[in-house]
């Protein structure tokens, strides 16, 4: 069994825009493509687990979603970074339209991704990390059995605001750290 950093998308991977969906609107998060190669060296399988809760609002579609996480990988791929998984929910509880209106195990903090991740890739979630920007993120992580979790925070937010068990304020700080 491997390791694992799952990675949110939106805030972590990508600089955070009001339900981003288009190519054209993707921007890298400063330091997120060293960041990810220096765990892909260690031997960690990188996985994005996403809430994507403007499918099921209807602001976008599950094609849109998949044409921009392709575009993602391949941009990633060209700078040898190999992103094993993609795991997203696009459910949501009251806003959700028609089918996508519900409770859901697999939507952050509920840890239904990461499970799925982890048996479908053979992962062992006590050896992994997991790398998000919101507190459901981390709550996924640790219903999930993970080794560690680590919250990026916006600046203005004080480590106290987070139960993860590590708390930066840029990415680049994990990059110091090993």
């Amino acid at each position: 069994m491997r390791k694992a950093l799952f990675l949110d998308r939106d805030g972590v991977i990508n600089i955070e825009k009001h339900y981003l969906h288009k190519i054209e609107d993707f921007e890298f998060i400063p330091g997120i493509v060293e960041v990810m190669r220096q765990y892909q060296q260690e031997g960690y399988a990188l996985v994005v687990v996403t809430n994507q809760s403007g499918i099921g609002r209807g602001y976008y579609t599950e094609e849109d979603f998949w044409q921009l996480t392709e575009w993602m990988k391949q941009t990633l791929a060209e700078q040898g970074i190999v992103i094993e998984g993609v795991y997203f929910s696009p459910y949501h509880p009251e806003k959700g339209v028609g089918e996508y209106r519900r409770e859901s195990d697999c939507r952050k903090p509920g840890p239904g991704m990461l499970l799925k991740a982890a048996e479908e890739m053979e992962l062992d979630l006590g050896a992994s990390m997991l790398l998000g920007d919101k507190e459901s993120d981390v709550e996924a992580g640790q219903n999930a059995g993970l080794a560690q979790t680590i919250r990026l925070l916006e600046k203005g937010k004080t480590r106290e605001d987070s139960k993860a068990d590590v708390v930066i304020y840029d990415v680049r700080e994990l990059l110091k750290s090993r």
